[in-house]
């Protein structure tokens, strides 16, 4: 009597150059949505100069894309498993790229909140379909790895937006650096940067749709799905990891709102010069954008090497104890740093044809990196630690709930500093204003502090998680 054959699965896994070309366009697709959002963090300045914006109404161009981005995660990922992985790609990068092209249509408030709406819409749900994406193609392989170059790659995008006065001064100064600057161009040269979204997205269709024909692959990850009766259930434990979290973030993204606008005043003080000098202002606004990205650099650096170190000796409660402790003083040091002196670095770009001058101020960038370093320790300690305390079935309500609250507060402080700005009359000519909105940033870390030990104390009690204990030597 004959057995019945075993059914074998004919196809072969994709190529890992298959795979990891799939990781570059969909990281690309990333890219170009990360650019867009902070093309606007060097325009501050020039906004109000030219069309009339106050700090708050700046600060709201950043406030409705959180909005939207709640609308987003609300919506739970339920468009991604409706129409699949590619298509939603493609529809969420469309998105991104309409909202840019929006935003760059008119100097007009309410057509850009329009646009950085749109934006809001398609980001956060791009973000979350390419999490899904990379889910499928590396699940069992090397997804860690992934999930860091998809991440590296992104954050590239938010250094070229900061530095963008310094490799596309022509878009900002059209007709020299004795002429008055742009609104409008460097927000043209975002929505074509912004192509890279949808032209990444084709691409990953057509190599999607090429291996599905041909190779096995593994299932779509799961959306990040929230479920307010499955938080409920949640144990103070991630509590304390979600408020982390929010004073942590709340403490860094709405900071890079206003950060070049408040470098820029502090520049142009210690030079001695005022923003009415066209020239002056170019060099202090290129100045403040490296300083901007120095952020994103040092935490692009410390991320990975923190996070080996959590895998080698545990401690992530105890991290984020001293990374309160850094976080504190950083605000006030740059609310009151005096730029006394300042290094000028010239270099030859040799596909432009002329040198480039880089202006740096060493008093501004020791806080900045130290908020760098801080920043560092959520990706690599905070968002890993989830895993340790939530079981993994609810999972996707986790993190899309640390999200949603995330979103809530970036809302609420880029409104917030946005007023205290206005309120405080902070500016070049008064650049003591912003130390009111540097006060409300230090209250973050201060509640920081105290949430860290929360977290420690729970943590090294009888209903511990392992987030002190667990290694990688030992068994979760």
């Amino acid at each position: 009597m004959s057995q019945a054959s075993p059914i074998v699965n004919a196809r072969p896994d994709p190529s890992k150059l298959y795979r990891w070309g799939v990781l570059v366009f969909v990281s690309l697709a990333q890219f170009g949505n990360y650019y867009i959002y902070d093309s606007i963090n060097p325009l501050e300045r020039i906004f109000h100069d030219q069309l009339g914006f106050s700090a708050s109404m700046f600060g709201w161009l950043n406030s409705s894309y959180s909005i939207a981005a709640v609308a987003t995660l609300l919506l739970g990922g339920l468009i991604i498993d409706k129409v699949g992985v590619r298509q939603a790609l493609l529809l969420f990068s469309a998105l991104c790229l309409f909202g840019a092209a929006l935003t760059a249509l008119r100097g007009d408030f309410t057509t850009m909140v329009a646009g950085r709406t749109l934006l809001g819409l398609g980001a956060e749900s791009q973000i979350i379909t390419v999490t899904t994406a990379l889910a499928r193609w590396f699940k069992g392989k090397e997804l860690s790895f992934a999930f860091g170059i998809n991440l590296t790659i992104a954050r590239l995008a938010s250094i070229a937006a900061d530095n963008s006065p310094t490799w596309a001064q022509w878009a900002f100064y059209p007709n020299g650096t004795s002429a008055e600057p742009s609104w409008h161009r460097p927000l043209v040269l975002a929505a074509v940067i912004g192509l890279i979204c949808v032209i990444s997205a084709v691409v990953y269709w057509a190599m999607e749709q090429y291996a599905d024909s041909r190779y096995s692959l593994g299932k779509s990850g799961e959306p990040d799905k929230l479920s307010f009766a499955e938080g409920l259930k949640f144990n103070p434990s991630y509590w304390y990891v979600v408020a982390l979290c929010f004073t942590f973030y709340c403490g860094i993204f709405p900071f890079r709102t206003f950060a070049i606008d408040l470098f820029i005043s502090k520049i142009l003080a210690g030079m001695g010069a005022a923003a009415s000098n066209i020239a002056d202002f170019a060099a202090a606004q290129q100045a403040a954008g490296f300083l901007n990205s120095f952020l994103p650099l040092s935490a692009m650096i410390a991320t990975p090497l923190f996070g080996l170190l959590a895998d080698k000796i545990g401690r992530r409660a105890t991290f984020m104890v001293l990374g309160s402790l850094l976080m504190m003083p950083v605000y006030l040091m740059i609310a009151y740093a005096h730029v006394s002196y300042l290094i000028h670095i010239s270099f030859f770009i040799p596909w432009v044809g002329k040198s480039l001058t880089l202006t740096l101020a060493p008093s501004l960038m020791l806080p900045v990196g130290m908020l760098g370093i801080a920043f560092s320790l959520i990706p690599a300690v905070m968002w890993p630690s989830v895993a340790y305390i939530v079981n993994e079935h609810r999972l996707g309500t986790a993190y899309a709930l640390m999200s949603l609250i995330q979103q809530i507060g970036f809302f609420i402080f880029n409104w917030a500093i946005g007023k205290a700005n206005d309120i405080a009359g902070a500016s070049p000519s008064n650049p003591h204003g912003y130390a009111l909105g540097m006060w409300i940033f230090s209250i973050l870390g201060f509640l920081g502090l105290f949430f860290s030990y929360m977290l420690r104390r729970r943590e090294i009690g009888p209903e511990a998680h392992g987030l002190e204990t667990i290694t990688t030597g030992s068994k979760a």
